[in-house]
């Protein structure tokens, strides 16, 4: 599911990493062998002594780059405050038009180039683990284009995003967090559904999925026709992501008409069919369950109490007579870096809260999965199981995560506890009705 990397990337165009949970680096290992004809469902994840070593190395690794890269993040805004630039970047922009939006367009790319230029060495370290762990195949020269392209499409919508801020701040500065507030909403809404059409045909290629898989549209068919809900053929892509990566995964993206459910090639190269099903029954569930707009709403709730926090942190540093770092006041364009440094800590310290929502909505697309191929599929509790002892050995799988890393970082259940629910689940030998699939 898509929602969470589409909100950290608006909270991002305003407030740098606020309200972006962990990214999970793109994950892969050598080619996992399958278990497709496994006689029972796994009853519990398991991995090789060598590659349970290497699984471990790799979350270790993980974990440590995602607290050094906000430490990092916090001391390059740190930096931006004590050297000035905001105020030079100001003068700058002043000095190159008298039109706000003008300003806008020359203070934002300026201060956001800046601060992602300084970033960039954490984001290198993170590609080049993954290329040590075997989870990339990307070259260096297309990591290099990724990321400027994403620098790019940051900015187109950073400036107007930051012109609009601004300009509420200077005709608002007691209530200016209530109206912006109101104002990100329909802007959110309308990222989410210009992205699946739009940003990310820019990263990777999509085409149709019945096409080159008829056998599994007309089976996937079924599942949909079973769930009470009919996806059609054409809101279900393929993507290539075997151009740059070794994972598998899928995922839900768009919303109304841009809405639909992508599979990623290396997931079909290496996955059944009815292990496949399984995975697009889970992501059906984020479609039928409803998960990307009610994820809208609870990201929009969130969004009014990192606003407020930053209007009340604002108005006690920027408040003051006499100005501090060369800021004149809290509606100078100087200020952004102070509004950024504090949605930086507020958006680290709200990951467990938006974590556990996210991995909710995750429990309930796994159980979705399990009940829409429930009869479909020949033992559809070792299909489901052995999915994710094919997703652990090729994404290198934390076997065993602290408690305190599973409430801070985990945006889906670990997978070994996802494994044995999904072996386990069975309401119907049990005599009880199923969740959302009758």
């Amino acid at each position: 599911m898509r929602l969470r990397a589409l909100a950290g990337v608006l909270a991002a165009m305003v407030m740098s990493t606020a309200l972006s949970a962990q990214a999970t680096p793109p994950a892969a290992a050598s080619p996992a062998p399958s278990v497709g004809a496994s006689a029972s469902a796994p009853a519990a994840f398991t991995l090789s002594p060598e590659k349970r070593e290497k699984a471990i190395a790799y979350a270790r690794a993980r974990y440590a780059l995602h607290f050094a890269s906000f430490a990092w993040s916090v001391l390059v805004l740190v930096a931006i405050l004590a050297g000035r630039l905001g105020p030079r970047f100001r003068d700058r922009a002043e000095r190159a038009s008298r039109r706000r939006f003008w300003q806008a367009a020359v203070f934002a790319p300026l201060l956001l180039v800046t601060q992602a230029v300084l970033e960039l060495p954490t984001g290198l370290y993170g590609h080049r683990l993954a290329l040590s762990y075997d989870q990339s195949v990307q070259g260096w020269g297309s990591w290099f284009g990724d990321w400027a392209k994403s620098l790019a499409i940051g900015l187109a919508v950073a400036v107007p995003l930051v012109w609009l801020l601004y300009a509420i701040l200077r005709k608002s500065p007691r209530r200016w967090w209530i109206w912006f507030w109101i104002a990100l909403l329909p802007i959110l809404v309308f990222v989410i559904f210009v992205t699946p059409l739009v940003v990310d045909p820019l990263f990777f290629r999509f085409t149709p999925l019945a096409p080159g898989h008829p056998e599994l549209a007309r089976k996937i068919e079924e599942v949909t026709v079973r769930a009470g809900r009919h996806i059609p053929q054409e809101k279900m892509y393929e993507m290539d992501a075997s151009s740059k990566y070794r994972s598998v995964n899928a995922y839900v993206t768009g919303l109304g008409a841009s809405k639909r459910v992508v599979v990623w090639d290396t997931t079909l190269a290496r996955a059944t069919i009815p292990q496949t099903l399984f995975v697009f029954g889970h992501e059906m569930g984020h479609y039928v369950l409803l998960h990307i707009p009610r994820g809208i709403a609870f990201f929009w709730g969130l969004l009014f109490l990192l606003l407020g926090l930053c209007a009340l942190v604002l108005a006690r540093v920027l408040g003051r007579p006499g100005g501090r770092w060369g800021i004149r006041g809290v509606s100078d364009w100087a200020s952004l870096p102070v509004l950024l440094l504090v949605a930086t800590v507020a958006g680290e310290l709200a990951q467990p809260v938006v974590n556990g929502f996210i991995r909710s909505q995750e429990h309930q697309a796994d159980v979705f999965g399990l009940e829409a191929i429930h009869g479909l599929v020949e033992d559809s509790p070792r299909a489901a199981a052995e999915a994710f002892q094919i997703l652990g050995e090729v994404n290198l799988a934390d076997p065993d995560p602290s408690p305190f890393i599973r409430f801070w970082l985990y945006d889906h259940p670990p997978l070994a506890e996802r494994l044995r629910f999904a072996a386990e689940y069975d309401p119907w030998s049990k005599g009880q009705r199923p969740r959302y699939v009758r």
